[in-house]
């Protein structure tokens, strides 16, 4: 009987505190409202539910009522964003119950995160505080996910991934888009195609990222949307290899889906640069590139990069399937990679054509008697004993026949067997 008495009286005490803890809050202005985030921020990190409920004599629903009201009012200046941010992080993380998860978003703080992300003026810290809490929001299930999509959230997502200056807000931004792309079929095609978009995004660490999280939402689908073919290919352009293997990887596995002939045809022209497109990017490299820097880059202009890198992607999807490799020879590859092995200008262009070329020498006869017949026997001995070196061996007058050459494998593929 002893015992009860006591732990009413405790209990007694404790709501008694905790009245007075929002007492001070209610009364108190900008700084007194900063010491006790800061408070607590230290002693209440890391806990569940239920012990929240217990430190807050079960009434810690009124300060996040409060908490987040506050922010709603004054996230525009900035001032206490970020101890207002990781505050809210303490309960919308605290395991047990998603009570102060629908209450949160009840109260509009899903609309203020998201106008937080869209705000010039919002620091890189704030926003990524801002992408995790909503994380937890789209980790709570189906429909917390459809009211982020439904309140514009991808665009807000997308925007501040294309222009954050920090690894820390894309990589978050990243993770929330592939949370909001699983267990949402009313929004998941808004959220693939958001990505689609977001490859034409200008930083390589964003593109790289992006192209993983394509990936991985792509592994999960039958089919593709045709609008992904442009925008992947333009990607073979970047002078980051990390972006290049997340797209030759990406790509590779679109040969399961509906693109496959419109991907390997786009290969294919991409070995065989118009001298437009080498001229469009020779201008717009001499308008923002030095004169004293200009010799360094002239051999990697963007076309010839993504010729270098269209070759491989071809020699890597042909050496993974006879099917792949038949259709790519019926699109004439063969004429295009002696093309681009005859480009005297970017020496990787030269390597990845001529690796290409001599898996397709190997596998089928009568391309080899084609080829020896355009660059002679004695260059073709080169080649066969080793490929990745022919370049060394060409001079102005081989190089101009590999860039005029006609072959037409196309017309023997009967006999071409693998």
């Amino acid at each position: 009987m002893k015992t009860d008495r006591v732990s009413a009286q405790e209990e007694q005490a404790n709501i008694g505190t905790v009245l007075t803890f929002l007492r001070e809050w209610d009364r108190g202005d900008g700084t007194t409202r900063g010491r006790m985030l800061g408070t607590f921020l230290t002693h209440n990190a890391g806990k569940t539910f239920y012990e929240l409920e217990l430190e807050f004599a079960q009434v810690a629903s009124l300060f996040l009522a409060r908490l987040t009201t506050w922010m709603r009012l004054t996230y525009m200046f900035g001032t206490f964003l970020g101890l207002q941010l990781k505050a809210i992080g303490i309960f919308l993380s605290a395991s047990g119950h998603d009570q102060y998860l629908m209450e949160f978003v009840e109260d509009g703080g899903v609309l203020t995160l998201l106008e937080i992300l869209s705000r010039s003026r919002s620091k890189a810290e704030e926003k990524a505080e801002a992408l995790r809490l909503l994380l937890a929001v789209s980790r709570a299930g189906r429909k917390y996910k459809e009211i982020i999509c439904e309140s514009h959230g991808v665009k807000a997502i997308a925007e501040c991934l294309a222009t954050s200056s920090t690894d820390e807000t894309k990589e978050t931004a990243c993770v929330l888009l592939e949370s909001l792309s699983h267990g949402n079929p009313k929004y998941h095609s808004q959220v693939y195609k958001g990505l689609i978009a977001l490859m034409t995004c200008t930083s390589p660490k964003a593109q790289h990222l992006v192209l993983h999280t394509l990936h991985t939402v792509q592994s999960k689908m039958k089919t593709a949307h045709p609008s992904i073919v442009e925008p992947l290919l333009d990607t073979l352009r970047s002078l980051h290899l990390e972006v290049q293997d997340e797209a030759i990887n990406l790509i590779s596995d679109l040969m399961s889906c509906d693109v496959r002939s419109t991907l390997l045809s786009g290969l294919v022209v991409l070995l065989r640069p118009t001298k437009e497109d080498v001229q469009q990017h020779q201008n717009h490299d001499d308008m923002i590139i030095p004169e004293s820097e200009r010799l360094k880059t002239s051999g990697s202009l963007p076309v010839f990069v993504q010729q270098a890198a269209a070759a491989k992607t071809i020699r890597l999807l042909a050496e993974d399937s006879g099917e792949v490799s038949r259709e790519l020879l019926s699109l004439g590859v063969i004429q295009h990679l002696l093309h681009a092995l005859g480009n005297r200008e970017h020496t990787d262009a030269q390597i990845q054509a001529s690796l290409a070329l001599e898996h397709f020498v190997r596998s089928y006869p009568v391309i080899e008697e084609q080829v020896q017949g355009v660059i002679g026997s004695a260059l073709f001995a080169a080649f066969m004993h080793r490929a990745d070196t022919l370049y060394m061996n060409l001079d102005e007058t081989q190089a101009e026949i590999l860039l005029t050459n006609t072959v037409r494998i196309t017309e023997v593929l009967d006999g071409a067997e693998h």
